[in-house]
């Protein structure tokens, strides 16, 4: 749930004039709470990721989490979700340009193909121009042969943050935080399967299309898409 600042950004895109004092009086009356991500620590019992390996990418972000247009810098991330029926592993492909989720991909399996499905989704959705950066950790995922081999055919340069660095990869630490607290941490998943369908709905029907962000002006990644691409058509 969104806290007061949010909710009355909200309101006023609905025409609904009000103050963030009063909001947050009404919450507080209510007892409504906006979600909160707390730390991001590896729970009790959860699998570790394989160490890194030798041949990682430079960095090419030096966390600079911005662009000045789509497709110049995705980022990805790999995480697990806890069901009553074994682990479920998630990745994630961010246009930081829109914090967009362009690729994602599910698996009760950590390996290369995870990530290399989440970013070919990527390149199908979107097309990216020659030179799109891809940024990730150095997670054997994200360093692997197949995973090298679909970013040569696509165009795509490879980037990495320092090793037990999270800062460099902080846009993507923030996006699993989210997505943790309003998606995975209010709830017990009997079933993958189930999980599965939970995440898929809260990326594509409210994340891309319906949260808003601060970061762009309280637009959801839809909407702030919609906008600027027709801005730039307009000017061209």
């Amino acid at each position: 749930m969104y806290g007061a600042p949010k909710v009355r950004m909200e309101l006023l895109r609905r025409g609904v004039r009000t103050s963030r004092k009063r909001v947050a009086r009404l919450m507080r009356d209510n007892g409504w709470e906006g979600t909160t991500r707390g730390c991001a620590r590896r729970p009790k019992g959860a699998p570790r990721a394989p160490a890194p390996q030798a041949n990682a990418a430079p960095d090419l972000v030096g966390r600079d989490f911005s662009a000045s247009g789509p497709d110049e810098a995705w980022f990805a991330d790999i995480t697990y979700v806890r069901t009553r029926r074994g682990w479920l592993y998630l990745v994630l492909v961010m246009d930081i340009w829109s914090r967009r989720i362009v690729g994602w991909s599910m698996s009760d399996r950590m390996g290369a193909a995870l990530a290399d499905d989440a970013l070919r989704m990527a390149i199908a959705r979107r097309r990216p121009p020659a030179g799109c950066i891809h940024h990730s950790d150095h997670g054997s995922q994200y360093v692997s042969l197949r995973l090298g081999r679909t970013m040569r055919d696509n165009g795509i340069r490879p980037s990495m943050g320092a090793i037990s660095s999270p800062w460099d990869n902080a846009a993507m630490e923030s996006l699993m935080g989210l997505v943790k607290a309003e998606c995975v941490h209010a709830r017990t998943f009997e079933s993958r399967e189930q999980a599965a369908l939970e995440i898929f709905e809260y990326i594509e029907c409210f994340y891309n299309r319906a949260r808003t962000h601060s970061a762009l002006g309280y637009l959801s990644p839809e909407e702030f898409e919609a906008r600027n691409r027709k801005g730039a058509a307009v000017a061209a």
